[in-house]
C-alpha cells in the first residue's frame, strides 16, 4: 500500500513515453522557428499544427510526470495532434527540419497511443 502523499515510480513505458513527448515539443519549437526565418507564406496550416503539437506534448509529458488521472485521455489527444502534425509537415518533403518534426511526431503519437491503451 502506498502511503499517503507518495506516488508511485514512473513506469519505464511512461519515462519514454514523456521523454517521446519533450523531445516532439522541442522539435516542433525548432521548426517553427525555422518556417519563420524562411519568410515568405508558410502554411498556416503547418504553423497551426506545429503549435497544437508542441503545446499538446509539453503539456501531455507534465500531466504524467505529475500521475494526473486524465493523463491517459490526454495521451490520446496528444497522439491525434501529433498525427496532424507530422501530416502537416510531410506536406515538405525536401525540408530536412519538417522531415525530423515529422519522425519526432511520430513517434510521439506512437509512445501516446501506447500510453492511452489505444489501438491504432
Amino acid at each position: 500500500m502506498t502511503q499517503p502523499g507518495t506516488m508511485t515510480p514512473m513506469t519505464q513505458q511512461m519515462q519514454d513515453c514523456v521523454e517521446a513527448c519533450m523531445k516532439c515539443h522541442s522539435i516542433c519549437e525548432e521548426t517553427m522557428s525555422s518556417c519563420m526565418q524562411m519568410g515568405g507564406q508558410v502554411q498556416m496550416q503547418i504553423m497551426r499544427a506545429l503549435m497544437d503539437c508542441s503545446e499538446m506534448t509539453r503539456m501531455c509529458a507534465d500531466m504524467m510526470m505529475r500521475r494526473s488521472p486524465m493523463s491517459a485521455e490526454m495521451c490520446a489527444m496528444c497522439a491525434k495532434a501529433c498525427d496532424m502534425c507530422a501530416e502537416a509537415c510531410m506536406s515538405m518533403p525536401d525540408d530536412q527540419q519538417m522531415m525530423r518534426c515529422a519522425e519526432a511526431c511520430r513517434r510521439s503519437a506512437e509512445m501516446c497511443r501506447t500510453m492511452a491503451g489505444a489501438r491504432t
